[in-house]
């Protein structure tokens, strides 16, 4: 369970990886589908936790010259934060997209406790399914 939780908190990061495909194999493997859940989720939540603190830090550093968002880049991404809002999280679950949603809600200051509400939404939902294909695909598999 260990491994679940670190794999899922490192692919909620933005360094590349994907928690699904370790989800379904200790699955596979007879592990508690509850507890799964569980450690994924958290895991994966805690990660997307870390992307928005490094919003909220990077922000402090937009006037260097080293930034990777140039002002306009970042007025435009505000735009767009401001249109959907935090709502946008919902998404956070989206390969690609996610988890910069996760850095721009930090960036953007959005509370705490809010982006922790949303994000634990689409993290739960989305490993929900995930949960629930590899019990409709993977069971005559695993045996």
């Amino acid at each position: 369970m260990l491994s679940l939780f670190v794999v899922a908190l490192l692919s909620a990061t933005l360094l590349p990886g994907g928690s699904e495909v370790w989800l379904a194999r200790q699955w596979c493997l007879g592990e508690p589908v509850v507890m799964l859940w569980v450690v994924a989720t958290a895991g994966n939540t805690l990660g997307s936790l870390v992307n928005v603190a490094l919003g909220r830090y990077a922000r402090h550093f937009q006037h260097k010259r080293w930034f990777p968002a140039s002002p306009q880049g970042l007025a435009r991404a505000e735009g767009w934060y401001h249109r959907f809002g935090e709502y946008s999280l919902l998404i956070a679950w989206a390969p690609v997209i996610g988890d910069p949603l996760t850095v721009l809600a930090g960036v953007f200051r959005l509370p705490w406790w809010r982006a922790l509400a949303w994000i634990l939404i689409a993290k739960g939902g989305r490993y929900a399914v995930v949960l629930s294909l590899a019990h409709l695909w993977l069971s005559p598999l695993c045996q």
